[in-house]
């Protein structure tokens, strides 16, 4: 039976830094926007509800949805101008797609030079109908990335007010520290779930924690494979997940949410979904926290192994 979700559900906010980005714990993720089939009415009222529910942070990328994701939002923005200062808005830059919307891209490619970014950045502001986004992330490290230009070229866009904080995604804990260095970082936003752990014994988080920078969190539910995934080790995690959540009487997600949140580097977990049910359960995910055996029991079913 679905679990009834507590009426009172508002989503806390978190500093990504000091002096940082002030974010709901929860970011709602646009990139299946353009699947969702929504009308601009349906879309205005699915921000209102987000935010009524205290996820105001909404995680955007200049390609997603073949580069529709932002004029679809943006429709919604100008329909109810009133919500953009409600609302914090992510985007992110530095990868080229070869797709019907740019017609002058022959191969993928990624572009961190000063221009590319900016004229993203640009394009990005006119898609969504503001004047400036929150945070900008360069959306994958680029192996001809040079980060004094990165970092003069972020310094130039804050101080246009075109851009507020910035930030990277899927980036190595040095390549992070090589940019930080040179202009603050709010946050790395990488993949991480029980079924890919990674960041969390690649030093990852631990450079963040020992910064005081929260990560944002891609893929949290692992693309789904933690509900329909096969294999022993799948399957296996799941079932450890859902005798958690059946003792905690919480939802499946809610479990796999808190789990992530539970990390001291002070995840920011993305949702992916379309339905303010789903996102109101990953917000349910900030209102407990696990045991430290129920910890660890995801932790081992995920990996494989016992901890030594």
């Amino acid at each position: 039976m679905p679990h009834r979700l507590p009426a009172d559900l508002s989503c806390p906010r978190v500093a990504t830094s000091a002096g940082g980005l002030a974010m709901s714990r929860i970011v709602a993720g646009m990139w299946r926007m353009t699947e969702w089939g929504m009308t601009v009415q349906q879309r205005v009222a699915f921000i209102e509800q987000c935010v009524a529910l205290g996820v105001t942070s909404f995680d955007h990328a200049d390609i997603y949805g073949g580069y529709g994701v932002e004029g679809l939002f943006g429709e919604a923005l100008r329909q109810q101008p009133g919500l953009r200062d409600k609302i914090e808005l992510v985007s992110k830059c530095g990868i080229k797609l070869v797709s019907p919307a740019r017609p002058a891209h022959t191969i993928q490619h990624y572009d961190t030079g000063a221009a590319h970014i900016t004229a993203s950045v640009e394009q990005s502001l006119r898609q969504l109908g503001t004047d400036r986004l929150d945070l900008l992330l360069i959306h994958r490290p680029d192996p001809l990335m040079n980060f004094d230009e990165i970092a003069e070229t972020f310094g130039a866009l804050r101080k246009a007010g075109k851009v507020r904080h910035f930030g990277v995604s899927n980036f190595s804990r040095h390549q992070f520290e090589c940019l930080n260095k040179r202009i603050a970082l709010v946050t790395n936003q990488v993949e991480f779930s029980p079924m890919h752990m990674a960041p969390m014994f690649d030093q990852t988080f631990d450079g963040l924690q020992d910064l005081g920078v929260a990560p944002m969190i891609w893929s949290p539910l692992a693309g789904g494979r933690l509900f329909s995934g096969t294999g022993d080790r799948a399957e296996g995690l799941r079932l450890v997940i859902k005798e958690i959540a059946d003792e905690l009487d919480q939802p499946f997600a809610s479990v796999v949410f808190a789990w992530i949140m539970q990390l001291p580097c002070r995840p920011l977990p993305l949702t992916g979904s379309g339905r303010l049910e789903a996102i109101a359960v990953a917000v349910a995910g900030t209102r407990f926290t696990l045991s430290h055996g129920d910890w660890y029991k995801i932790l081992r079913a995920g990996r494989g192994h016992e901890v030594a």
